[in-house]
């Protein structure tokens, strides 16, 4: 590119209707011209050749995304990765802000995805490290997204739980269990205080539990112990599968006795959430699988916050995340911004429910609640109620004395003393010291 072309690839924020764009923050090194490299990567992922051959025309100022905002972090010695390049000189790392024209592609998330994470972005000469940090979107292109259909607010409805966290609870053993079992231990652990109870990721319609037997158990389990403890409850059934199957799949979980849906997002694609979100009547919630593939790598790939709010924007009523403690592997900066891009303001989208996981129980229930600094969270325990020394109705209550802990500002280690459940949770996290 010459002078001249690199300037269409530049623009002031305060000379474009920023209405008509979406902005993008990305992390790159740069090989070479900075400022040529940056009108490549605006080129690739936009216009690319922007003129027909002997034809005066320019496509340019109307379909190119444009450089708004550019910081030069630091001149490095060598890339972050090893990415084969054909570029030479200088490598600089860079934070630069993009606008790009939604005009180009729509109101379509897989269309969003190519253009902003695809080829032109991640084979553009001289950028040969990316990372997608960010995105932002105008009111207009969010109107034609309905987002969640309950939200937050929604599920609290449903639950009829008020000023507290949603307590989730993961089925353990995840693979294996047969209806009847699965069953009888959702059954206990609804008993003890649960709101959900889950089918974990990884279990969907197999032949040793077939969706519409589980379904069918769990449905009538959950009504029974809503009659027995005079509380709502949600049995989270996990259609996960082909795309071309999952209205089917949906139909068979709900008629059976499902009432709220959980799809491993990004496996089946977000366009697939989107569908079965204007499709579904009942809660819809996403899990991660797939997430750190491409978002744990600190200057390579894409910001798990992006992928965050595009599943909100997609429908997901609650967005199951890495979540704090060691075993997730992800920065508690990193944590925090996920919950929060959940329930930020986002034009007309309704917020959705924040659920951090990994390793939870009782005894870190008052951690994540401060560091989540609000009630607006779902709390997702696996072994912290299935694995309970007292069974899994003891761990849902465990769970639920830890809340009245907090809720009456005492240590757990004290209120631990007049109730049993909890205290076998300490005594158990001390035995295995």
């Amino acid at each position: 590119m010459n002078a001249e072309d690199v300037k269409g690839f530049f623009a002031s924020r305060d000379t474009l209707d920023m209405e008509q764009y979406l902005v993008l923050d990305y992390y790159l090194e740069c090989v070479g011209d900075i400022e040529t490299a940056l009108a490549h990567f605006c080129s690739e992922q936009s216009t690319a050749q922007w003129k027909r051959v002997g034809i005066d025309e320019d496509f340019r100022p109307v379909h190119a995304a444009k450089v708004i905002g550019l910081e030069i972090v630091e001149e490095l010695s060598q890339l972050s990765y090893p990415v084969k390049h054909a570029e030479t000189g200088k490598i600089h790392a860079c934070r630069v802000t993009i606008a790009h024209p939604h005009c180009n592609f729509g109101p379509k998330i897989p269309n969003l995805l190519t253009a902003v994470c695809g080829e032109g972005t991640f084979f553009t000469p001289g950028v040969p490290v990316v990372k997608l940090m960010d995105i932002a979107f105008p009111d207009t292109y969010l109107a034609d997204f309905e987002g969640p259909r309950f939200g937050i607010e929604g599920l609290r409805n449903i639950l009829h739980a008020h000023g507290r966290p949603i307590f989730f609870g993961v089925v353990k053993p995840n693979i294996g269990l047969s209806p009847e079992e699965f069953c009888e231990i959702a059954h206990q652990s609804w008993l003890g205080g649960l709101d959900i109870a889950k089918d974990d990721e990884m279990l969907a319609d197999v032949t040793w539990s077939a969706m519409a037997d589980r379904a069918a158990h769990l449905g009538e389990a959950r009504r029974k112990a809503e009659a027995e403890t005079g509380e709502p409850k949600i049995y989270l059934a996990n259609i996960t599968d082909e795309v071309d199957s999952l209205i089917e799949k949906h139909d068979v979980a709900v008629r059976n006795g499902a009432n709220a849906l959980l799809l491993n997002a990004l496996p089946v694609g977000l366009s697939a959430v989107r569908m079965l979100s204007n499709y579904t009547q009942v809660p819809l919630i996403g899990h991660f699988p797939f997430i750190a593939s491409f978002s744990r790598m600190e200057k390579y790939g894409i910001h798990s916050r992006v992928m965050t709010k595009l599943q909100r924007l997609a429908g997901l009523d609650a967005v199951i995340m890495p979540g704090f403690g060691d075993r997730m592997m992800t920065p508690e900066e990193e944590v925090v911004e996920n919950i929060e891009e959940c329930t930020k303001p986002m034009g007309h989208i309704k917020p959705c429910l924040p659920v951090p996981g990994g390793s939870d129980s009782a005894l870190t229930l008052e951690t994540v609640y401060r560091k989540v600094g609000n009630v607006d969270f779902g709390f997702v325990p696996g072994r912290g109620v299935f694995g309970h020394p007292m069974g899994p109705k003891a761990g849902a209550m465990s769970i639920r004395q830890a809340w009245e802990a907090i809720e009456k500002g005492v240590s757990i280690e004290s209120y631990s003393q007049s109730h049993p459940e909890l205290k076998a949770m300490l005594d158990l996290a001390v035995a295995r010291k």
